[in-house]
């Protein structure tokens, strides 16, 4: 383990999965509360024609996927917003738009590659380059900031769409805020976990964080130590076997820790309850008294 620590390449991909395992389940928790689980996903198959266009025009794909991505994100919202019953037809379209226009632009790049596309589909994070993890880094440092300066606001945004705008807040700004934020994150992890599992980074450790929380604070808090666990946990795993994918290890672990905490809080809610139907009377009556 500490001669592993030693190579670069191993601390280059523990520096991306660390910064996955935080900024991914911040944004989730906004996502998952306010019941967009699945924005993750299309985004990260809009991202895919960003990649593609990067190898298209011989620039960095990271930094074509994060225009692409804050463009497709920002589409998604206005459609989602637009409430008309077409609406999910239009996500749709967009979501299988994007994927089919990143494989047919990879296969007319130079150098593209079906090897390349699966290492953004997929996740290579052995194959991070300190380039990567600069723009990967200041792409966090963005996310983190607006969890940061916009959290309250985002919360009652979440909570009650119609509440934040009889309270005055920005709705709409908020909205894209959020769509935007998503799109950084799907680009920091796409080479990580890859663009078909992203969403599950974002979604996983937050639903496991529910399991055994209560507050909005607490929740994020906990979503984000056990993203970088299942983060951590799977570079490991692919360090040790090479067999082992990373993303598919990291989003695996992922679901571990969400079996087992479901179980601790089936126990620790009977336990409450049981406390609570024993308590309860004798608590009433001190009160009447």
């Amino acid at each position: 383990m500490f001669e592993l620590l030693r190579e670069q390449l191993f601390q280059l991909a523990l520096v991306a999965a660390l910064l996955v395992g935080l900024c991914a389940p911040a944004v989730g928790t906004f996502i998952v509360q306010r019941r967009l689980a699945l924005l993750g996903d299309g985004i990260g198959h809009v991202a895919l024609t960003g990649v593609a266009l990067g190898f298209l025009t011989g620039t960095a794909p990271v930094l074509t996927a994060v225009i692409v991505s804050v463009v497709g994100a920002v589409a998604i919202e206005l459609v989602r917003a637009r409430g008309r019953t077409s609406g999910d037809v239009a996500l749709a379209l967009l979501f299988y738009g994007g994927i089919a226009g990143g494989v047919m632009l990879m296969a007319v790049a130079p150098g593209g590659s079906n090897a390349k596309l699966n290492s953004y589909l997929f996740g290579a994070i052995a194959s991070v380059t300190p380039a990567d993890i600069w723009v990967i880094g200041a792409l966090a440092v963005a996310v983190i900031a607006v969890v940061l300066i916009f959290g309250r606001e985002l919360f009652v945004l979440c909570q009650d769409e119609e509440m934040a705008r009889a309270s005055g807040l920005p709705v709409r700004f908020l909205s894209l805020l959020i769509a935007v934020t998503a799109a950084l994150t799907v680009v920091i992890a796409m080479r990580v976990v890859g663009l078909l599992l992203v969403s599950a980074l974002m979604v996983i450790p937050v639903a496991t964080s529910q399991q055994l929380t209560r507050g909005f604070r607490a929740t994020m808090a906990t979503a984000m130590v056990f993203g970088v666990l299942a983060s951590v946990g799977g570079l490991l795993a692919s360090t040790v076997s090479v067999k082992v994918p990373p993303g598919a290890a990291i989003v695996l672990i992922a679901l571990a820790g969400f079996v087992l905490a479901l179980a601790v809080g089936k126990f620790v809610r009977r336990g409450r309850s049981d406390e609570e139907s024993r308590v309860g009377p004798t608590m009433r009556v001190e009160e009447v008294t």
